[in-house]
């Protein structure tokens, strides 16, 4: 598929079956688009972390410890259930590959550049997932952005997890793109007499 028919018809999908990805050729493929990401002054500050099998197991743990990090008072029982479902969703997909920056520490960059190059190298990723035939989600969220996030992946303090993309093989039938604003609605031309 080339590149302007994986852009308009890619759609985030959730539902994958848990069958395994076979090999790693196309995770390989998938983050070798993520480097091609355009970033500011070279710095690739983008860092991806592959989770299958067993190996989404420490990721369950830091939802299950983000979810009860709220400090309500519950019951054991409780909170036994609440770490659970967070922990469940480490394991909604075969594949998740967490997707984080570490910026440079130059004084010429700006950190919110670096975070939107890790963004660009998510999409990049997105794409070609859904170009190979996988189906794919990028999520995030408040946990996400935790300082438990940063411990697992053992980033910076100025580090920061963009998200996580959730792949597999579509469960089911790719639904249409979502529908999306007419491009007029949200552009603004600014030109001379002379164009």
């Amino acid at each position: 598929m080339d590149a302007f028919e994986a852009i308009l018809t890619r759609r985030s999908t959730g539902a994958v079956a848990a069958d395994r990805i076979p090999g790693d050729e196309d995770i390989d493929r998938i983050l070798l688009a993520g480097t091609r990401a355009p970033n500011h002054h070279r710095t690739e500050p983008w860092r991806f972390f592959v989770l299958k099998g067993e190996g989404r197991r420490r990721l369950g743990a830091a939802l299950g410890d983000i979810a009860i990090a709220g400090g309500q008072e519950v019951t054991s029982d409780v909170e036994r259930e609440i770490r659970e479902r967070a922990m469940a969703k480490a394991y909604r997909a075969p594949v998740i590959i967490a997707v984080a920056v570490v910026p440079s520490d130059s004084d010429r960059v700006e950190w919110v550049e670096e975070v939107a190059a890790g963004a660009a190298a998510a999409q990049n990723m997105l794409l070609a997932a859904h170009a190979l035939g996988y189906g794919a989600i990028w999520r995030t969220g408040q946990q996400a952005y935790h300082a438990r996030m940063k411990q697992l992946f053992e980033l910076p303090e100025t580090g920061q997890v963009v998200g996580f993309i959730y792949l597999g093989y579509p469960a089911r039938a790719m639904e249409s793109p979502a529908h999306r604003a007419p491009v007029a609605e949200k552009t603004v031309y600014w030109t001379t007499e002379s164009d």
